[in-house]
Order: structure tokens, then sequence, then C-alpha cells
């Protein structure tokens, strides 16, 4: 069995445990594991079978226990667990995927245990420390580097220890717990834990592993509890049916449920996480409109420098006109304002920008990913090569950014190492003369505290993933949360959790805001069913379902609206327009006359007005609007367009071809000849008649096309006088007309 019929026959399976189709999961995973040698697993398996049969035995036999729930559900938890131990027994000696061919390397060269490692991470603070106290010499140089190498050796090996792990026991539980709660691993080294603890789950669920996110949400610093409330978010969605199994996940939500804190902080990553369905698109825009708008700039293109003294004035402003020109015709400006909108918001707007800077020896190294910026990073600390003052300065300007995520931080900065020094010179003079200014300014706080804000970091941090599961070399072996739609308003396992009317709101208005409208529809829905809708609700439910051609629940939901806010001028015309739709046109016409007892000089509502009486043949009523319409503004030819119909149809010939003679004048459709052509017709000009159908035939795809529509009107030539023998006769007319 090769690796996709492996990963095949293994999704087959969790499928069957997620419908509780037990017995034909155990059957299913009892040949799936023949070729194991893992005695263990094929023992838990059959004693799993063995305990099956004898429940439903008992069952059978109308034997009452009150435990059979909980033993079902401690079955269905022991079967998935044995599945995804089968499927990591299967891959691991062949699949050619990073992370099985990690597990074999480390099973020949063993890892160090987490205890030995925490030890390791522990001291690291304190040697460098004591290492900076010394005069600088080139020995304090060399130790200071052994010191970081040792730590970033460690810090991989604790990514390693946690990533591969797949069922932890007890002990390992409380090894991770004690590294989790010491106080002397630095913070950066304690969210690459919660990072790979989250990447390890998403390879093998284990509940003990998953226990411990809890707890790493529950942590003081910002960094730490934020990465793990995204870490769970995205298990959650993940494993959402199987959670259900383990009673004390849900004891935990429920705690946390009585503060609202976490449902807030659960709503925000909601939010996060959808966004990035907004990448691809913004990706696309920097990449095919932006970007290249600024290449063809010509004026900023060849710009030469010579050592000629400036002739500028002080204070004098010498900017180049074209350049405003140029950005407001491209429509440039627009789009940069965009872009710095969506970033205001938290969007991803650089990750075209920085997609192509992963290529860096630094990411070949599969934690440095997670890894939060750390100006003390030997990679770092190795691309500064100036004066300790400048580096510092152009190094606290990328670490106190909070628009740039950490590999994006990274990536910044070893690009600077391909600038010449001179310019590295000069930039840090720039952001040196900035960061004066700053702090003159009292801004450098509000800087810092935006950056250090649980919303940043958790918005960073997603988009740091982001990168991971779309950029990394081998991101193809990964399963890409994103891929998914991570609504985690439809998780079972957080009912309780995302049912607060105040974060329901919110996330319902970020999906209407951006146009995904089913999603937010279902969203107002449920608020509506506590009966917590207002107008507003009800009028975007109606807007949702109207954009979708849902008008018949628009319709409903425009009716709620306009009980609970009666009279409202959009509501009305909403339902005037979806009536219309429905082609129920008498109560189309009630609402659209009731805005325009509102507005009477709306040109839209009484154009529309005015097709609705047409398709009713209240052809005299609808000339009336079409005539108000056309005095209000002279210059619509859809209105003459209306008006010469209407004319036609009530026989006032003069005046329709007159309308007609105008329209022609202005427009060439092929609808305008034709019915000009029955006009003529209608007249006796029947000279006049053949020239404007032959017109309109010739602007037909074909003869066919053309019949079809002459033909439509066959009745509304028969009634303004045309014989019913004569149509034939005119339409072969036609084919000898040249």
């Amino acid at each position: 069995m090769n690796e996709a019929a492996i990963n095949e026959e293994y999704e087959r399976i969790i499928h069957f445990l997620d419908q509780k189709r037990l017995s034909e999961a155990l059957n299913r995973l009892e040949v799936f594991t023949q070729d194991i040698s893992d005695w263990g697993l094929k023992n838990s398996l059959e004693e799993l079978q063995t305990s099956y049969r004898y429940m439903l035995q008992y069952m059978q036999q109308g034997i009452t226990d009150p435990e059979r729930n909980n033993l079902y559900r401690k079955l269905l938890a022991t079967a998935y667990k044995l599945t995804d131990k089968a499927r990591i027994g299967k891959l691991t000696p062949n699949s050619t995927e990073y992370y099985y061919d990690r597990r074999r390397y480390h099973k020949f060269i063993p890892l160090r245990t987490l205890p030995a490692v925490q030890l390791e991470l522990e001291s690291y603070t304190e040697d460098m420390a004591v290492g900076k106290l010394l005069h600088y010499t080139e020995k304090q140089a060399a130790d200071l580097a052994a010191i970081r190498k040792r730590h970033e050796i460690a810090v991989s090996e604790l990514f390693y220890i946690l990533w591969l792990a797949d069922h932890w026991e007890a002990q390992e539980e409380e090894e991770a717990r004690n590294f989790l709660q010491s106080s002397l691993v630095q913070v950066n080294d304690l969210c690459l834990f919660v990072s790979a603890l989250t990447l390890s789950l998403m390879q093998y669920f284990d509940i003990r592993k998953f226990m411990l996110l809890f707890d790493a949400y529950q942590h003081s610093a910002n960094d730490i509890n934020q990465r793990a409330i995204v870490g769970l978010a995205l298990i959650i969605y993940r494993y959402d049916k199987r959670l259900s199994l383990y009673p004390e996940v849900a004891a935990r939500l429920k705690l946390l449920n009585e503060d609202a804190i976490f449902a807030n902080n659960l709503s925000v990553i909601q939010i996060q996480l959808l966004r990035c369905r907004e990448t691809e698109k913004i990706d696309k825009k920097m990449r095919e409109e932006i970007l290249p708008e600024l290449m063809k700039n010509p004026n900023l293109k060849n710009i030469k420098f010579n050592n000629e003294a400036p002739d500028e004035e002080s204070g004098q402003n010498d900017k180049n006109p074209d350049w405003e020109d140029w950005m407001d015709q491209s429509g440039l400006n627009d789009k940069l304002k965009e872009m710095n909108e969506l970033q205001m918001e938290g969007a991803d707007v650089y990750m075209s920008t920085f997609a192509q800077l992963k290529t860096y020896p630094f990411f070949r190294e599969m934690a440095n990913w997670f890894y939060p910026f750390d100006m003390q990073h030997s990679s770092v600390v190795q691309t500064f090569s100036t004066t300790p003052v400048k580096r510092d300065v152009l190094l606290d300007t990328i670490y106190q950014s909070g628009f740039f995520c950490n590999s994006d931080k990274y990536s910044f900065c070893f690009t600077m190492m391909q600038v010449p020094e001179a310019q590295r010179e000069m930039m840090a003079q720039q952001f040196e003369a900035q960061n004066e200014a700053i702090n003159e300014s009292n801004s450098y706080d509000k800087i810092l505290a935006f950056a250090q804000h649980a919303d940043t970091i958790s918005n960073q941090y997603i988009h740091d993933l982001y990168r991971f599961f779309r950029i990394h070399p081998r991101r193809h072996e990964f399963k890409d949360p994103f891929m998914e739609s991570l609504n985690l308003q439809h998780c079972v396992t957080l009912k309780d959790t995302v049912s607060d009317t105040s974060n329901q709101l919110t996330l319902a208005g970020y999906f209407f805001h951006k146009n995904y409208l089913i999603e937010a529809w279902l969203l107002y829905e449920d608020i509506v069913k506590d009966k917590k809708g207002d107008a507003e609700i009800y009028q975007k439910m109606g807007y949702c379902m109207q954009k979708n051609k849902g008008y018949e629940k628009a319709i409903e939901a425009y009716l709620q609206a306009d009980i609970l806010k009666p009279d409202s001028i959009w509501t009305n015309r909403h339902l005037a327009m979806c009536y219309r739709q429905l082609n129920q046109l008498d109560k189309a016409l009630l609402y659209y006359q009731k805005v325009e007892a509102a507005q009477p000089d709306n040109l839209n509502v009484l154009t529309q007005i005015g097709h609705c009486l047409v398709g009713l043949k209240r052809y005299d009523e609808a000339l009336n609007y079409f005539f108000k319409v056309d005095y209000i503004d002279s210059e619509l030819p859809k209105i003459w367009r209306a008006i010469a119909w209407c004319s036609f149809v009530i026989g006032k010939h003069e005046q329709a071809m007159k309308y007609y003679h105008k329209l022609l004048e202005k427009e060439t459709q092929l609808l305008d000849y034709l019915n000009a052509g029955h006009v003529a017709w209608s007249l006796g000009q029947l000279e006049k008649a053949v020239k404007m159908y032959a017109t309109s035939l010739a602007m037909s795809d074909n003869q066919e096309s053309f019949l079809e529509l002459f033909n439509k009107d066959k009745e509304d030539l028969i009634k303004q006088g045309i014989k019913e023998d004569d149509i034939p006769l005119m339409l072969d007319l036609l084919r000898y007309y040249r």
C-alpha cells in the first residue's frame, strides 16, 4: 500500500468514526493493521473489538447498563487513537515526507529528553547576561556566539521533541507542564513550545497535548497565550467531532466561558483566521496592479545622481506635479489607500512582498518559521556587522513593527545584508533621527503598545502560519488549515462559546462587510432565532438573500424589518425590487409607490414604477411616469425607448416615431430598429418599415434570432391594425430586400 492509499484508507476509517459507525471502522482498521508489526497496537485493537462485542451483546439481552454511554464514548476515543497510531506506523518506515524522515532519523540519533533541554534553555538567559558583563574582546564575542549556538540547538531539539511525539504518557505530560510553567525559560522559547505543540496535534491528536494548550492560553504573557488560542481554534476545527468524546474538554470550556474574555478573544481569532481568505486577493492585486503600476512610472526610473550642489530653497515644496498626476490617472492612489486601510484592519498585505524572501538558510530549519523575532539570534547578529549602535537602531525599528509578522522581520533583516554598507549606515542614521522624533512626540509608547497588543500578536502569528503552509518548500506534505473554511461558529465543541450575541454580531458584520453573504445570513439567522434581531439585522438578512437570488426569503426578512421599523425607504425599495424579480408586479408597484411618496423626484424609482405599469399593461399610466422622468432629465435614451414603445402600443404612432428617431440618433440597438419598423408599418410607411427591419436583421446574430424577436411582437402589431396575413409577406419581403 503506497502513501496515497494509506492516507485514503485512514480518512475513510476516520469518516466512519465521525459518523459513529464503529463496527465498520473496526473491521477496516483490522485489515489496515495487518502488515504492522506493532503487537501492542494489535492487542489494543483486539481488546477494543472484544469490549464492543460484549457491550452489544449486553444491549441485545436487555441488560441495563448506566455506564453504557460512557463506555461507548471511551471505545470511540480509543478507536480514533488506534487509527492515528496505525497510520503513523505504516508511514514511518517508508514515507518520503519530512515528518517521517525526521522520525526515522531520530530513531537512530535520539533527541535529548525535554527536562534536559529545559535545563539548557533555562541557563541561556543567565549565560548571556554574564557574557555581556565582560569587557568586549574577541574572546567574549566568540563565547557569546557559542552560547547562542547552544541555545539554538536546544531550541531546535525542543521543536522536534514536541512535533514528532505521538502519544504522551502521564510522565511526559507532567514534564511538558513543568516546562510551560518555568519562569527561567524565556518567552520566545515558550512561544515555540506552543507552536510545536499545535503542529504536533495537527499530525497526531493527543488529548494530553490538547489540554496543555488550554494551560498555555492562561499564561500571563500575551506572546504565549495568543499563540495558544490560535492553536486551540485550529485544533478544535480539525477535530471537532472527536472532541465531544472527552468530558475534560467540555469542562475546561465551561470554566473558560464563565469569563467573557475567552469568547471575545476567540471572536477576534475567528475574524483574523477568516481574513486570510482575502490574502490571495490582496497578493494578486499587489502583483498584477500595484507593483506593475509603480514600475511603469517614468518618473521613478532612470534617476541619476551627480555631485552638483542642490539649488532648492529652504522650505520650498519642489515636488514634481507630474507625479501626482500620474498617481491619480493610474488609480494608484486609490489602490494604495485601499491597501493602507486593509493593513490597518489587520489584513496580510505583505505576503507578495516577502514570499520570495524565504530562501535564506535560516528558513531551512523548520523551527525558525515559528520562532519570534530575536535580535540575539546568531543569524541576525552575523547579518549586522556595523557598530552596535547602528545595528541596534535598525533592529529596534524591525522589532517594534506591529505590521510585519516574525518570519517577515527575519526576511527583512537578512535582505539588509544585501544592501551596501554605506546605504545601511545612511538608513541607520535616518531611523535614528526618526526614533528621536518619535520619542520627542511621545509616539514611541503608542507604537510599542500596538506591537505588543494581544490582537496584534495573534494576527502576526496567523500570518506566520499562513506563510509556512503556503510557501514552505515542503508545504504539500502538510494539511493546510487555510484551505478549510475555518468557520468556528459551526463547531459543536464551541457552541456555548460562540453563542454570545455580541460576538455573533461582530462576526456576522465581518462576513457582511467582506461579501460572504451566505455565512452572514446563517449567523443572522441564529441571532433572530433567539428573538434578538432588530430592523437592521432583518434588513441585512434580506440583502444577503437578495444578492444570492433567494428573493422569497429576502422578502420574509424585509417584511420583518418593515414591522420593526415601518416606512423605511430602503426597506420598501428592496421589497419592490424582490417582488419585481418574482414578477409580482402589483406588489412591487405598491412598494415603489411608497418610496415615491417619500422621494417624488427619484428618477430610478419613477422609472421602475413605469416598468411595473408596463408589465401590468397599464401603458397610459406608465407614460405619465416616463414623461416625468424625461422632464427632470431630458438626456436619458432608456426613457425615450420606454416612451416610444408605450406610445406605440396605445396607438400614438406619430409620438412613438418621434422618440424612435430621437433614440436612433443617439444609439443603434437591434430592438430599436425592430420597434421603429413596427411603428413605421403601423403608419403605413412600408418602405421605411422594410428599411428599419432590414437594419435590425443585419444586426442580429442570424435570421432565426431575428424571427424569434419579431414573432414576440405579432400580437401588438395586430392590435395596431396590421393584418395577420400580411406578417409572413413582410418577412418574405425582407428576404428580397437589398
